[in-house]
């Protein structure tokens, strides 16, 4: 029998029933426009406002608070370009931290073109920023200040619920933006204990459907929008919305049931994965050791990232060279974490899901094993 063990769910992941059957209904029956007055448009209305619902209660947050975008990256964009040109006349100055997903990073270098100062802080031994760098970084004309819950190339966790104490201790005017895509209905949060004032997350992390992310707005924050059309979104996201996905993303939120008791099982089953892979002397770890339990990022120093690759994928295992979003790229997050080029060239992210099983991760172990024998020796 072929395998097919998927591993690149940091990447995407695959559409989980509850999604297709709310997504089926919309292309067959709730097609109507939501902006318009008929019953079909009322009813794709309604559905939108409850997957808004689903997806606001994740978080914590109030379904008014959150506006439904047409991918991660444009929420990002978003809250970064908007809250900064909101804020621009009381000041100019923006933090960040040196590992953002590029949505946020190029995001920032465009901002920087535009005569604004962004401060990048270092990541530390575990890849978090360190909170005293950050209040070091913060003074009167910061407006802004970002950064990402869960790495998406390691797993490790951001301190982001220090950021607004830092804001209020240096009496900067900041609003606070957090990229939760990669933690979204992985790690257990609320809006309201991180501090954030703009928060984005996206359909296809949690077995939803590609081509639609939300941005939190917390509420009486203003920011500016990047897009111009007829105003949906409370006009932060033009264009008409993408019913199937939106749909499809309040049914994959709703079925995430306790994020908590998921991420205790996924941990147990990642520790039995690094138990199987200790015992692999030629087998490195570059993940942190409290790096969420959904992230393993790991080396074989001499065999590059793409043979590896090669080579699971074919025997029906899929994992990838770090970032899908950077392809063909050297890792900038793995350089600036110092790690020695050997260990750079041939890293490799293996990312579960809430489905992956204790028998897939086991499979995976015995691939790698091999993996190691043949292509060490022939390379």
């Amino acid at each position: 029998m072929d395998l097919d063990i998927y591993l690149d769910n940091s990447a995407t992941t695959p559409l989980c029933d509850e999604a297709k059957e709310a997504m089926l209904q919309a292309v067959t029956s709730c097609y109507g426009n939501p902006s318009a007055v008929h019953g079909k448009g009322i009813e794709a209305r309604k559905q939108i406002e409850l997957a808004r619902a689903a997806v606001a209660s994740v978080m914590g947050a109030a379904p008014e608070e959150v506006y439904f975008s047409h991918s991660g990256t444009l929420a990002n964009n978003t809250a970064v370009i908007g809250a900064a040109l909101a804020r621009e006349k009381q000041g100019k100055r923006i933090v960040t931290t040196a590992t953002e997903h590029p949505s946020v990073a190029l995001a920032f270098d465009a901002l920087e073109r535009r005569g604004f100062e962004v401060i990048r802080l270092s990541p530390g031994p575990d890849g978090a920023f360190d909170p005293m760098e950050l209040l070091g970084a913060l003074d009167r004309r910061t407006v802004l200040v970002s950064a990402m819950l869960v790495n998406n190339e390691l797993g490790f966790v951001n301190p982001v619920e220090t950021i607004a104490q830092a804001v209020r201790r240096a009496g900067a005017p900041a609003l606070i933006h957090v990229d939760a895509i990669q933690g979204y209905g992985k790690l257990p949060f609320k809006v309201k204990t991180l501090g954030a004032d703009l928060l984005t997350v996206s359909g296809h992390k949690i077995h939803g459907p590609k081509g639609v992310g939300a941005l939190y707005v917390k509420k009486g924050v203003h920011i500016r929008s990047v897009v111009y059309g007829g105003g949906q979104e409370n006009g932060l996201f033009s264009g008409t919305e993408n019913v199937p996905g939106i749909l499809g993303f309040g049914a994959a939120a709703r079925a995430l049931g306790s994020v908590g008791d998921t991420l205790a099982r996924v941990r147990a089953r990642r520790d039995e994965l690094l138990s199987m892979l200790s015992q692999n002397p030629a087998v490195k770890i570059n993940s942190p050791k409290n790096a969420l339990p959904y992230i393993v990022n790991l080396s074989v120093p001499g065999v590059p990232s793409q043979v590896l690759i090669n080579y699971l994928s074919q025997r029906g295992i899929y994992v990838s060279a770090g970032s899908a979003c950077k392809k063909g790229h050297r890792s900038d997050v793995l350089v600036k974490m110092g790690l020695p080029p050997v260990r750079i060239d041939s890293a490799v992210r293996v990312s579960l899901s809430r489905l992956t099983t204790a028998e897939e991760l086991r499979t995976f172990a015995h691939a790698l094993e091999a993996a190691v024998r043949d292509l060490r020796v022939k390379l």
